[in-house]
């Protein structure tokens, strides 16, 4: 269990963080962007559970809550290099796993099954939670793409790497039903204002 008696350490007044390892970066590494990606993506889900409401939205906020748990497994994940050095740890670390990301897809099939198909892309927008949920997928996109970067320079775990993928794939379909099952999606018009 964590225990977080002091928040302030003073130890990366010089630039650098310590992982959980015990290693230290500077804190512009490419590690530090990911998890700070993941974190921030787990910001968003937060904004996004405030509109959840009494709308009927209750499974919503509760799968929301479930990934803002799995975004603190990931971002300890990555926070934890060295993979091939697990066995050798004071303590097992924890790592995401692929039934995590099959959760992921389990979910967006059922909420998907309820969605007609999209005949143009959609802008975000529709209703509050509707958008904050665009900007959920928009922050894990980026996620992603630092926690790609990260796997082709440096150790890291590719299910985390699907977990973020598919995260963003959960968010767009779940944008669609809390506008109404897709009924107020805002559609892109091509052109529309030349």
């Amino acid at each position: 269990m964590v225990v977080l008696n002091k928040i302030y350490t003073r130890t990366g007044d010089k630039g650098t963080t310590a992982l959980s390892d015990g290693s230290r970066v500077e804190k512009h590494s490419l590690r530090v962007d990911a998890y700070g990606s993941v974190d921030e993506t787990n910001a968003t889900i937060g904004l996004a559970r405030l509109h959840c409401g009494p709308e009927g939205q209750s499974d919503m906020d509760a799968a929301l809550g479930r990934i803002q748990n799995d975004l603190f497994d990931l971002g300890a994940d990555l926070a934890r290099p060295n993979m091939d050095q697990d066995d050798q740890a004071e303590y097992t670390p924890l790592r995401i796993i692929d039934a995590q990301v099959e959760r992921l897809e389990a979910e967006i099939d059922v909420m998907n099954a309820n969605l007609s198909p999209l005949r143009s892309f959609t802008l975000p927008g529709g209703s509050p939670l509707a958008a904050h949920l665009h900007l959920v997928r928009t922050v894990s996109r980026r996620a992603e793409r630092m926690a790609v970067k990260l796997a082709a320079s440096e150790d890291a775990n590719p299910a985390a790497v699907k977990y973020l993928n598919r995260l963003s794939d959960w968010a767009f379909v779940a944008s669609r039903v809390a506008n109404g099952n897709g009924e107020r999606d805002v559609l892109w018009v091509p052109g529309a204002n030349r």
